[in-house]
């Protein structure tokens, strides 16, 4: 009876292994691919540029806290991305002062444009 049991069994799981793997799959268009290659090195390329040490100290002198920034750069949208990273590419290599405080600068413009931060406002 135990031996019947256990033929059944592996007889039931033998005839299992032949029904196909159902697995999704859609069409992913080559420009969809292409924007979200762009998309992840151009995020690389301004996380990179946010993570230094100077351009931290900065954003806690302004009020605005390194957690904040990250969430909003990646909220941007793909062109919005594209261009920060792209005025970051073109600063000089050096990576002094004036770039930092570009770079910033222009953090906080898209922080303040939407609605974030109240930087601007406090100034009479």
């Amino acid at each position: 009876m135990r031996n019947r049991f256990v033929v059944y069994v592996l007889c039931l799981g033998l005839l299992n292994l032949g029904s196909p793997m159902v697995a999704q799959a859609e069409l992913i268009g080559t420009l969809q691919a292409v924007e979200a290659s762009t998309r992840a090195q151009d995020l690389a390329a301004v996380n990179s540029a946010l993570a230094r040490e100077e351009v931290r100290a900065q954003f806690v002198a302004l009020g605005v806290s390194p957690a904040q920034v990250e969430s909003r750069v990646a909220a941007l949208t793909d062109s919005e991305l594209r261009t920060l990273a792209g005025q970051m590419a073109e600063m000089p290599a050096g990576a002094d002062a004036l770039a930092v405080i570009g770079i910033v600068f222009l953090v906080l413009l898209i922080l303040e444009a939407v609605g974030v931060i109240d930087i601007f406002k406090k100034f009479p």
